[in-house]
């Protein structure tokens, strides 16, 4: 399978990238892009998270229920955006066409990769471990980990989000790293055109 982008990690911020970039579906810049998400990496921190603190989030509001209809929102507004579960990845490597993503199941390869996991030890994925330091922001009793980056640009066509960026595990910067990395993406497709995704309520 080919795609323009593959995003890794279905957790907030690899769902909230997936959901930005899927909006673009009907722009001319963005209507011909194949874009996938493998959802199915790790168990995510979601799992047993209980939100009060996030805005627009109805208190008492359950990470791993946010799991699940999170996934239903991308696939019921944006069908275009491929789901894949059930696999995990285990190379990203470099090819002629951009990257080359294995997992324990397929192979795709992608002109660009997003790397939307969680800052946990071990990082498995062959490929990317010369990128991997000691977390900036994080406890450093929790010996977390980040990969090395500049504005969540770990080299061109590979990019990270969410904790793995560097980022605190906080669901409102997640969501917002992962929207980041989907309009530096959205930008590069409009001819690097400063470019982001807003629905707006039509006038009657």
């Amino acid at each position: 399978m080919i795609y323009d982008t593959l995003v890794i990690g279905g957790g907030v911020a690899g769902m909230q990238c997936a959901l930005v970039l899927g909006s673009a579906h009907n722009k001319p810049y963005a209507q011909d892009k194949k874009i996938g998400v493998i959802m199915h990496q790790r168990a995510s921190h979601l799992q047993d998270a209980l939100f009060n603190n996030v805005l627009g989030l109805s208190a008492g509001t359950l990470g791993r229920d946010i799991l699940t209809e999170g996934k239903e929102q991308l696939h019921s507004l944006y069908p275009e955006v491929d789901q894949i579960e059930n696999e995990k990845v285990i190379s990203v490597l470099d090819h002629e066409n951009g990257y080359k993503v294995t997992s324990n199941k397929n192979e795709y390869v992608t002109k660009i990769v997003v790397v939307a996991l969680n800052y946990a030890k071990p990082f498995t994925i062959a490929g990317l471990e010369q990128y991997i330091e000691r977390h900036s922001r994080a406890n450093p009793m929790k010996d977390r980990i980040q990969l090395r980056n500049f504005n969540h640009l770990i080299k061109e066509g590979l990019y990270c989000c969410g904790t793995i960026a560097g980022w605190r595990s906080q669901f409102a910067i997640a969501a917002g790293s992962g929207a980041s990395v989907a309009t530096d993406i959205l930008t590069l497709w409009n001819d690097n055109i400063a470019t982001k995704v807003h629905d707006k309520v039509k006038a009657e």
